[in-house]
This record gives structure tokens, C-alpha cells and sequence, in this order.
């Protein structure tokens, strides 16, 4: 699949937490954490194994799992720059939340 993920970063905007996410490949996302918390303190950096789908155009399904366990699902609107974020983590507690993405 071609698309206009891999090979760029993009902030990841969630108000409370922000994350900087780098598309290395079709297979493999590093994210940063920026600010805010939950299973790393800013600065955490983790590569993960993610699955893309293709919803429309510039419009993206991404989810991984992290090393915590914790399960992240993501809808990239970047024709509208609009981000919704659904993170599980290990304890169960889920987490829907809604920002934007821009390019960095």
C-alpha cells in the first residue's frame, strides 16, 4: 500500500498528551511521548509492529500494541488533520480521545 505515512512524523495532539509518531515502514511505528503520561514519562520512545488500513483517501486506520500491553487504535484524518485515539491499557482501563494531526 502507498500512502503518505511512511517515511514522515507528525504530532499527535490529544490536549493532556502529545506524542510525536515517526511511519519508519508500513510495518513499524517509533512514537515519542512529548507530554503527558501513561505507561512512559515523556521522552518514552518505542518502536511497535502497527497495521494500516485505508479508510479514504488521506484518512487511516493505525493500531499496535505496546510493550506495556496496552493497546492503541487510531482514525488519521490528515486531509482535516482531525486524530481519534482508543488506547486499552493493561489494567482495562479504555480511554477514547480526540485531537489533531499535523506533519512536523
Amino acid at each position: 500500500m502507498m500512502n503518505n505515512l511512511i517515511g514522515n512524523k507528525f504530532l499527535a495532539d490529544l490536549g493532556a498528551f502529545k506524542a510525536e509518531l515517526y511511519f519508519e515502514s508500513e510495518q513499524s511505528l517509533i512514537f515519542k511521548i512529548i507530554e503527558g503520561g501513561g505507561p512512559g514519562e515523556p521522552g518514552h520512545t518505542e518502536k511497535v509492529q502497527i497495521t494500516i488500513a485505508e479508510v479514504r483517501p488521506r484518512v487511516y486506520m493505525v493500531a499496535w500494541k505496546e510493550a506495556t500491553g496496552a493497546t492503541v487504535t487510531h482514525v488519521e484524518d490528515h486531509e482535516n488533520g482531525i486524530l481519534y485515539s482508543n488506547a486499552t491499557l493493561p489494567d482495562g482501563s479504555f480511554y477514547p480521545m480526540k485531537g489533531t494531526i499535523s506533519p512536523l
